[in-house]
């Protein structure tokens, strides 16, 4: 019995024990459970401070820069074509492709032989039809010399018939006599009339003549024009393109034997929009008197020609919108017609603008300005022009506001800002310099020479700021670009 009272007492200690051990980690586990269900204190609320830049705008007067493309041409340009058939004699030695002629100088000459006996025929036609004149004129002064012959005849006759009719009257002459002289004196009559219808025939000689004489003259100067057609001269000075013909070869008329381009007078042809075109005008309506320049990117090298504003064009063209605008270069040197050339040109003035950065214009006209406590504000504008990277406008109140130049998502009225200010950098205009060795100048200077497009001005122009002990670094930079290094 006692070992069966103390095993009952050991059992019911140990379930104690059991029971108390489940209890606390009950407890325990509760207690971990109801911390990590209680929610942390959240710190205080702080507000976010954006970083930006800033920029004061200043309004002041600005000239916009309207940037388009063009390309060159010439305003001389002359189809040479054959005005008469025959055989090629003689060309000028230049007379190739790029080949440079000066006015005056004849480029083609074709066989004036047939030309030449032409002239020769008609030179004596007109010896003859001259010959025939003078033969006619004679033949007049005689015709009217026997119509005076026969007049004065005519009077002696009348005469002679009055006198028988008077010594008829006083008895003393014959009827016979009286009707004698009246016959001769009608038969003087009548050789009068002949004599004045020699005189008009001939007149109509002479006239016919003269006609005659006209005409030959008139088919002389047409052969002498035709022969003097054998040798196409150049109009003016120029280079040639596209020669289709050589020495011995036959020839018709009007056949295109090659083009004339006189390249130092240039002119570019560009397309703006209606509302670009709108500000090339003057209160009057013709366009305005600005200056244009043109560039072209040759081998690192900008050739540039400044030019001005001429005409435009009387329709928009096929297909296309807006206007074409020429403008007439002056000092092009380096420009070849057919090159696509970057043009700026100058518009009018824009008083009291404003330029900022493209970046500080959202896609709603309006900029965002530093208020009061560093705080953003939203004033609207008006876009004016884009200019680059840079926009002119206007608005109230703007003008010596702090103006943040980068929008983001982020930034809006109300915002606190921190300002980092950003001062216009004003650039000095002068290229960086490098000091090249020997061997990477010599590498420059072989690949400028080498390189056929490049015009003969321009290369002499780079090969010497090369030789300099500093060069440009953009030129070096875009050289090497082109040389794939």
């Amino acid at each position: 019995m006692r070992f069966l009272r103390q095993s009952m007492i050991g059992v019911f200690l140990a379930a104690v024990s059991l029971g108390l051990l489940v209890y606390a980690a009950y407890v325990v586990q509760s207690a971990v459970q109801a911390r990590l269900s209680d929610d942390a204190p959240a710190p205080p609320p702080r507000e976010r401070v954006f970083a930006v830049h800033l920029e004061r705008a200043e309004a002041r007067t600005i000239t916009p820069v309207m940037e388009t493309f063009g390309e060159i041409s010439s305003r001389r340009t002359l189809e040479l074509r054959a005005a008469v058939a025959g055989r090629v004699t003689a060309l000028h030695e230049n007379f190739e492709d790029a080949g440079r002629v000066t006015q005056g100088e004849v480029l083609v000459r074709i066989d004036p032989s047939e030309m030449q006996a032409a002239v020769d025929r008609l030179s004596a036609d007109l010896a003859d039809a001259e010959a025939e004149i003078r033969d006619a004129r004679r033949a007049r002064d005689l015709a009217g010399a026997e119509q005076t012959a026969a007049e004065h005849q005519v009077s002696l006759r009348e005469k002679a018939y009055n006198r028988q009719l008077d010594l008829a009257g006083r008895g003393v002459g014959s009827t016979a006599a009286v009707e004698t002289a009246e016959l001769q004196a009608a038969a003087a009559r009548a050789t009068v009339l002949a004599r004045r219808q020699d005189v008009a025939r001939a007149e109509a000689r002479v006239d016919q003549a003269a006609t005659r004489l006209l005409r030959q003259r008139i088919a002389l100067t047409e052969a002498r024009r035709t022969l003097a057609d054998t040798a196409i001269e150049a109009p003016f000075s120029g280079t040639l393109s596209d020669t289709s013909v050589v020495e011995g070869r036959l020839v018709s008329a009007n056949e295109r034997l090659a083009d004339l381009i006189d390249p130092n007078d240039l002119e570019v042809s560009f397309q703006v929009s209606t509302a670009q075109y709108a500000r090339l005008l003057n209160p009057e309506g013709g366009l305005i008197d600005t200056r244009v320049l043109a560039r072209l990117d040759v081998a690192g090298v900008d050739a540039q020609a400044t030019g001005s504003l001429s005409r435009v064009s009387a329709g928009a063209g096929d297909g296309q919108t807006g206007r074409r605008v020429f403008a007439r270069l002056t000092h092009a040197s380096g420009f070849r017609p057919g090159d696509f050339v970057t043009l700026e040109i100058e518009e009018q003035p824009l008083p009291d603008v404003i330029s900022l950065p493209a970046s500080a214009l959202g896609s709603d006209s309006t900029v965002l300005v530093n208020g009061e406590d560093n705080r953003l504000e939203v004033l609207a504008v008006t876009l004016l022009r884009r200019q680059g990277d840079q926009v002119l406008v206007r608005g109230e109140g703007l003008e010596g506001r702090d103006v943040v130049t980068t929008r983001t998502p982020l930034l809006g009225p109300g915002v606190s800002i921190r300002v980092l200010r950003q001062e216009a950098v004003v650039s000095a205009g002068v290229p960086d310099m490098l000091e090249l060795s020997e061997e990477r100048r010599a590498r420059l200077v072989a690949f400028v020479k080498g390189t056929e497009h490049m015009p003969a001005e321009t290369k002499e122009r780079v090969l010497a700021q090369l030789a300099e002990r500093e060069v440009p670094a953009q030129m070096v930079a875009r050289i090497e670009s082109r040389m794939g290094g």
